[in-house]
């Protein structure tokens, strides 16, 4: 049963197969992996045979009325991870969730140096997978966790699992119908894995790859299935050091702009004019101020009135007006306050002060022309003080840059919890408002 092996560890393989017939159908057999080989699957009849027995006696004769059509045939030879693999079983395999079958497939692959390892397919998504020697640790408190080489595995899934189809070789005896029950704990991008049948104990490691890396691997026509949904152990796209750049990012521009606008707070801005005045009962002659100096390049004034009105209104008409060119920009303001206590709870609204802003004022000599009112049956004056303060900052500006910059970290951290929230709504585990308990 066994065969002749040539070239070293880091050869292509040349594998002299050993040709048999199957005793059901008489079709030709090809067993690659010698000695490592328990059974065989016909091509053919699908009929299952006892590889260690010298007339391949039949285990289990399979009608199956579906044939399963390997993405990557048996005898594929390809170098997977360094090494030079040949693809010789393929299984078909189920699990049933909430009555929905669920079906994934594994490719058996072989190195007469390095022993087999898998490739396991589910739409789309791929993993390569290889049996875990040593026993994996496990926490069965609130929910389980399994402890691999220092990492640490979230428990994603419990199912029966069952082989449902299966073709080639295999280091062990395969039949259509087997089950086991199968658990799978997540650190993407592995998955590590329990299989437990009577008696028995299997524990395996997979790593996501990707479609292309196996179709390059083994020189495949066409193009591999495109991935859909988001697999248990796909890696998210927004990883958790790439979060954590954007935000060092962010806060770093963070600084950056608060520092500037601290800057602009305390050299950017200056007084130009301050000036207090009394308006009493029917004075409302208006008035001209006297001129001062706006100096630099173009920027905004800023006007504030600061009165003491209280439970009433003044209503100021002003003129911004350049001395040389006579040009003027017109506004007007109203500030108003009342106060008071209803049902022995004191309330007021308004405000004393007043603020409004011109902007792209060029320098040059100017004056303030007001035009003060106060209501016809006012019973007391007003005091109130003009401000003018040119380049003044614009908090308005800085807040729009700061929300600015924080759109791309906020958008990673909604895309990777949007992914996360597709991720575990297929486990055990499915968010709140997807039913089952959130943990």
């Amino acid at each position: 049963m066994g065969g002749a092996v040539t070239g070293g560890p880091g050869a292509a393989a040349k594998v002299a197969a050993r040709g048999l017939n199957c005793p059901s159908c008489g079709a030709a057999l090809t067993v690659r992996a010698f000695e490592h080989t328990i059974s065989v699957v016909c091509g053919s009849c699908q009929s299952v045979l006892d590889a260690k027995d010298p007339n391949l006696r039949v285990l289990q004769r399979f009608a199956q009325t579906k044939r399963v059509e390997p993405r990557i045939p048996l005898g594929t030879r390809g170098t997977w991870r360094g090494r030079p693999y040949e693809v010789i079983g393929f299984q078909r395999r189920t699990i049933h969730v909430e009555g929905t079958p669920y079906s994934w497939d594994e490719y058996l692959l072989f190195n007469p140096y390095a022993g087999f390892r898998y490739l396991t397919e589910y739409a789309g998504h791929w993993n390569d997978v290889t049996t875990v020697r040593s026993i994996p640790e496990e926490r069965t408190a609130g929910r389980p966790v399994a402890r691999l080489g220092g990492r640490s595995f979230r428990h994603f899934q419990t199912a029966e699992a069952s082989t449902t189809y299966v073709l080639g070789e295999f280091p062990w005896q395969v039949r259509v119908g087997d089950s086991a029950k199968s658990r799978d704990f997540i650190a993407p991008p592995y998955i590590l894995s329990a299989e437990e049948t009577e008696g028995e104990k299997t524990w395996s490691l997979g790593e996501y790859v990707g479609g292309a890396e196996v179709w390059k691997a083994f020189g495949l026509p066409g193009s591999p299935p495109r991935a859909s949904g988001v697999f248990a152990n796909q890696p998210s796209p927004e990883p958790g050091g790439e979060r954590r750049t954007m935000w060092t990012l962010f806060l770093t521009f963070v600084g950056i702009v608060v520092a500037f606008a601290a800057w602009r707070a305390v050299q950017g801005s200056a007084e130009v004019f301050r000036q207090s005045y009394v308006l009493g009962p029917g004075d409302d002659e208006p008035f001209v101020t006297q001129p001062f100096t706006l100096g630099g390049r173009p920027s905004n004034v800023e006007l504030r009135i600061q009165t003491d009105v209280q439970n009433g209104w003044a209503y100021f008409n002003f003129a911004l007006v350049n001395l040389a060119s006579g040009t003027a920009s017109d506004f007007g303001r109203e500030v108003s306050y009342y106060e008071g206590v209803e049902d022995g709870e004191a309330w007021h609204e308004g405000s004393r002060t007043d603020d409004v802003r011109i902007p792209t004022v060029p320098p040059g000599r100017y004056y303030l022309r007001v035009d003060p009112e106060l209501p016809a049956d006012a019973a007391r004056s007003v005091r109130y003080t003009l401000t003018l303060r040119r380049d003044v900052p614009g908090w308005r500006y800085f807040l729009v840059v700061l929300v600015l910059l924080a759109v791309p970290p906020l958008k990673t951290v909604g895309r990777g919890a949007s992914f996360e929230r597709a991720r575990w709504a297929e486990s055990d585990y499915p968010p709140a408002g997807l039913g089952g308990d959130d943990d």
